[in-house]
């Protein structure tokens, strides 16, 4: 991407800095072309979750389209954070376009969702049920044994916690229920694009899309996709220059897919997203491990853990990326 800037002798954060107004205008008018001219759409619909990645490509696509041409989905269910629904609520008003609230909870329910990953839990946890709470944990990936093993942490009423590893069929099982969240929410945003003869907008950031944090004709389903070439912390350099809540530019980067409070860093990424974003510019760039180190605050043998699980995870993304197979091309 045009606009990088990294010192000759010195590999740090300022690799990553962007003339933010100026990529603003750059985006938007790519925006223009893709919506009107290529897709032959009237608008946009993004799906807003009080995230700083849906509020900054909302902001854009007002910014390219009008305010009046964009229409905010926020789609909260029973595990979601009340303060995403707020804080969505927040960015659509702050940026004046219109929007609507549509809880997929019913859904979910009548998809089996909740129950069918319930009932994987009380195989571990036999009490498991009403008024309890979960999220699935990575080991760290950090960890110099070549692959990474996920736990589920669940929370009783009372406030005991317990952690479990998770056997492969368990798991496979609970993400797939909790994969129709993402894809009701897709199903969604559909609906009101064809109803408006919009578009819909994708929300992941470079970190994201390169490494296959999305799930497949759910949240990685759009027509076009205004951010996927910037790195998280330029994403919040655009933040900061589109006017996004400040509320929203300090909330840390979170799933809000699970009903127990939880980051990507536990979930997904091996490290804070700072330094995620200088790791995986290096690799890209060739930059030798120890410089990354001295500028991601983290050892080398700990940045060389990074780029295994990076290389891990896009032969992962390959199958995310990957379009229907056809028997002959069209």
């Amino acid at each position: 991407m045009d606009g990088l800037m990294e010192p000759a002798a010195a590999f740090s954060a300022e690799a990553l800095r962007i003339d933010a107004a100026a990529e603003v205008q750059r985006i938007a008018a790519a925006i223009r072309d893709q919506v009107l001219q290529r897709l032959r759409r009237r608008g946009a619909v993004v799906g807003l979750s009080g995230g700083i990645d849906s509020s900054v490509t909302a902001a854009l696509c007002a910014e390219a389209l009008g305010r009046d041409r964009v229409l905010a989905v926020l789609m909260p269910e029973r595990d979601s954070d009340p303060e995403s629904l707020r804080l969505g609520r927040l960015v659509a008003q702050r940026l004046g376009i219109g929007s609507v609230v549509e809880d997929i909870g019913p859904v979910l329910d009548a998809l089996g969702c909740y129950e069918r990953r319930d009932a994987l839990l009380r195989r571990l946890v036999p009490g498991f049920g009403p008024g309890w709470s979960c999220k699935v944990v990575l080991d760290s990936g950090l960890r110099a044994r070549g692959y990474n093993l996920s736990s589920v942490v669940v929370q009783a009423p009372d406030g005991r916690q317990e952690t479990h590893r998770l056997p492969l069929d368990i798991y496979l099982g609970i993400i797939a229920a909790t994969n129709m969240k993402q894809r009701t929410r897709k199903q969604i945003e559909y609906h009101h694009a064809d109803c408006l003869n919009y578009a819909v907008a994708g929300t992941p950031n470079r970190l994201e899309y390169d490494q296959g944090f999305f799930v497949k004709n759910g949240d990685g389903a759009a027509d076009f996709k205004p951010i996927a070439h910037l790195y998280k912390s330029q994403v919040y350099q655009l933040a900061e220059q589109l006017g996004i809540p400040e509320e929203v530019r300090r909330r840390p980067p979170t799933t809000d897919t699970w009903s127990l409070p939880q980051t990507q860093e536990e979930y997904y990424f091996s490290v804070p997203y700072a330094a995620m974003d200088l790791c995986l510019l290096a690799l890209d760039r060739g930059v030798p491990a120890d410089r990354v180190a001295a500028a991601a605050g983290l050892s080398p043998a700990e940045v060389e853990a990074v780029w295994r699980d990076i290389r891990a995870k896009r032969r992962v993304a390959q199958y995310l990326h990957a379009s229907s197979l056809l028997v002959e091309a069209g």
